[in-house]
């Protein structure tokens, strides 16, 4: 087929394809059509400079987008895509591999460790040499080889490397132990491919010159992305041709904790001083304003090479930024927003992305979205409600608080590990089904049920543990009530225990502190505030609004993480939590290190680019942290984009029953901004029987309604909860 490139391409991807000799770097910016250029530029090579499709190589990191790529050189080039060499660096590996095995000492049926694999060769690793896995976790001790494959780092350098670091020592013995015992089994895991690749080329230069003179021209997408490993399998696989054309945006480098190397896209031009450089700047997916906003952002980072996008689109909107009393309360106005701009046919519930720093972000929004029936997928990552600690510890909560849910004491009766094995909640089940009772009450009698010996005592001591909190808690916080089961318990060294990384564990305890917020924030709100009945409030006991009951919708707000959103495009994103402490997070902030809170900038300006219309950006002036209330500024990612950039929604406003808001500016310096508190008076707008939306309890109708001295307490008998006494400044009921 006759392509007509100058039509098809803009005037930088046309010389990104036509630049086919020597190295060449395409800095690809958000949005620039980078894949177009790619696929392009392979077909020009095999139709216009008649190169054969077998002698060019072409490197991604997923299997999607090598099967994109393919998909695409097909349709172009009469289906030459079946002799390009499309894949994932693995994948290329993999097939290099089986071909010479042998000359690594390996058999040609060699397999592959999977992760299941793996833990089980560092398990039997750690038992033979006698290593304590409760200070030396397996997953950490297996993260550590991963990263010195990546680094290209055998056994032997290594040891060298950490040569006089007692503590490594334990690290050097297990990576040679773990090593012997693959080989031994004649299994490679998944971080030897690439780096028993170079070894073969650079131990076999006739095998190297043999894949040289087979890859004439090599390409390689996501370059930002690549590790050590990785560059060097580049490096030795073009250096005889030198035809390397790497793509990638040094400003979308956000994998710096998976082992990606910055330096390999910076550096570019150090390593191949003739190096063409090409920057696509073009975006064709975002307005002018949100373009304007990512490039303000990312200029703050020293580490970079200056491009800026622009693009033909319309300017658009401002970008729109919301700074809310709390935490519930920024979920609160997402949710509404999104559901009036469906109820006015804007756009339907699948245009819209929020986007959180971490997935303990998205509890606030579920209970949003759920009190308000919108449909929701959480994208790559399990519902708040739905993760095994917070199953855990509500479980423990509510046996200890009633114990008439067996499932639920079914789920904890060996939580931590007493020897409670399944023959033994066989018989204490049958003795509960005979007698009437619960099972809790059963484990009362655990002799009399048929156990004996370390498993009833153990099964007693859980009884009485349930009862000795059930007497403790008459009367107590909730907030309190939850640290006395963690305490009573013994769940948080159970779960430091079952933890395989220190991080691991600090992501556990941050959805138990959220949790506990969320206790916190229920108590100060609730008449009577009741176990029982804040379960039931959020859809964990006997509730009717399960979503995973419900049949699939399409139509769904998506909520992910920044880094899930790298890739995909949504008309209307929305940016939360964005404080100080937050995003960036303090991890990044107290290290100290400038390189970490460009890590986190360029994240910012991964998210702010995957907006095609409008950006929404939210942060909260209070966030509830481990129980307690504690102020928060907004995020210095914020503060960096000039004022007449935001729309902040700050011209007084008052409402025809006196509602007064005088939004108060403090603190500006040039384009920085700091934000003071609002000022609110606030009069109900609403009367005896008129129907109101609470942001968290639903839809009700007002009973009554008395002024007192500070705030009028208002009573709501709501649809879905039943009456409830709120004060009208606190509850911010909306008249419906």
């Amino acid at each position: 087929m006759s392509i007509d490139y100058e039509k098809e391409l803009n005037d930088k991807q046309l010389e990104a394809v036509r630049a086919t000799e020597g190295p060449v770097l395409i800095l690809a910016g958000a949005g620039s059509g980078k894949t177009r250029a790619i696929t392009y530029r392979t077909a020009y090579l095999i139709e216009e400079k008649g190169i054969a499709p077998w002698n060019i190589m072409a490197l991604t990191f997923t299997n999607k987008a090598a099967r994109e790529m393919k998909e695409r050189i097909s349709q172009m080039t009469e289906n030459s895509s079946s002799k390009v060499w499309v894949s994932t660096f693995h994948s290329a590996a993999l097939r290099i591999l089986y071909a010479h095995a042998e000359d690594l000492g390996y058999s040609p049926d060699f397999e592959v460790a999977d992760q299941p694999d793996q833990k089980a060769v560092i398990k039997d690793v750690c038992k033979k040499l006698q290593i304590d896995t409760k200070e030396y976790k397996e997953k950490t001790l297996l993260n550590a080889i991963s990263r010195a494959k990546d680094e290209l780092l055998t056994p032997e350098l290594f040891e060298e490397e950490n040569y006089g670091n007692i503590r490594k020592r334990v690290y050097v013995d297990v990576y040679n132990a773990y090593q012997e015992q693959l080989k031994k089994n004649n299994t490679m895991d998944f971080d030897d491919l690439i780096m028993n690749v170079v070894k073969l080329f650079r131990d076999y230069p006739e095998i190297l010159e043999h894949y040289q003179d087979r890859f004439q021209y090599i390409m390689v997408d996501e370059y930002q992305d690549t590790n050590t490993a990785q560059f060097e399998l580049i490096r030795l696989l073009a250096k005889k041709r030198r035809n390397l054309c790497v793509v990638g945006d040094d400003d979308q480098s956000i994998y710096r904790f998976r082992g990606a190397n910055i330096r390999n896209i910076l550096d570019f031009e150090d390593i191949y001083k003739d190096a063409k450089v090409i920057r696509l700047e073009q975006n064709y997916r975002s307005t002018s304003n949100i373009l304007q906003a990512a490039n303000q952002v990312i200029s703050n980072n020293r580490g970079r090479k200056a491009k800026e996008l622009w693009t033909n689109n319309e300017e658009g909107k401002k970008i729109r930024f919301r700074q809310l009393d709390s935490a519930s309360g920024e979920a609160a106005f997402v949710a509404d927003d999104i559901r009036e701009r469906v109820r006015r046919s804007e756009a339907s519930y699948k245009d819209f992305a929020i986007l959180v720093r971490t997935n303990v972000q998205s509890k606030e929004f579920e209970d949003a979205f759920r009190v308000r029936g919108i449909d929701y997928d959480l994208v790559k990552g399990l519902r708040f409600w739905d993760t095994k600690v917070i199953k855990d510890v509500t479980a423990l909560m509510l046996t200890a608080a009633s114990g008439e849910n067996d499932l639920r004491t079914q789920r904890i009766i060996n939580i931590p590990k007493r020897g409670a094995g399944p023959a033994a909640v066989e018989k204490l089940s049958a003795y509960a089904a005979f007698h009437g009772m619960s099972l809790l009450d059963a484990c009362g009698h655990a002799k009399e049920a048929g156990l004996s010996g370390k498993a009833a005592i153990a099964i007693q001591e859980f009884y009485e543990e349930k009862m000795r909190v059930r007497s403790l808690s008459d009367g107590i916080p909730l907030g309190q009530f939850l640290d006395l089961v963690l305490q009573e318990s013994g769940y948080m060294d159970y779960l430091n225990a079952e933890a395989e990384t220190p991080e691991e564990f600090t992501e556990k305890l941050s959805y138990i502190e959220k949790l506990k917020n969320s206790l916190v924030e229920y108590e100060e709100e609730a008449e009577a505030p009741d176990i029982l009945d804040f379960m039931r409030m959020n859809g964990i006991e006997g509730s009717s609004m399960d979503q995973d009951s419900a049949p699939d919708n399409p139509d769904k707000v998506l909520i992910m993480t920044m880094h899930n959103a790298k890739g995909l495009e949504f008309p209307f994103v929305y940016m939360v939590g964005m404080e100080e402490g937050l995003f960036p997070g303090y991890a990044s902030i107290n290290t100290g290190d400038e390189e970490d809170i460009e890590e986190e900038r360029r994240l910012c300006y991964v998210a702010i680019t995957r907006a095609m219309r409008e950006l929404t950006l939210t942060c909260a002036r209070v966030r509830m942290i481990n129980g307690e209330s504690r102020f928060a500024s907004a995020s210095r990612f914020i503060r960096e984009l000039p004022l007449g950039m935001l729309d902040m929604n700050i011209t007084p406003q008052k409402t025809e029953r006196g509602v007064e808001i005088k939004p108060v500016r403090r603190g500006f310096t040039g384009t920085k901004l700091k934000l003071g508190r609002e000022i609110r008076i606030v009069v109900p707008d609403y009367e005896v029987g008129d129907r109101v939306r609470h942001f968290k309890f639903g839809e009700g109708t007002v009973k009554e309604l008395v002024k007192g001295e500070k705030d009028y307490e208002v009573t709501v008998d709501f649809d879905r909860l039943g009456v409830r006494k709120l004060f009208a400044g606190f509850a911010k009921l909306k008249k419906i």
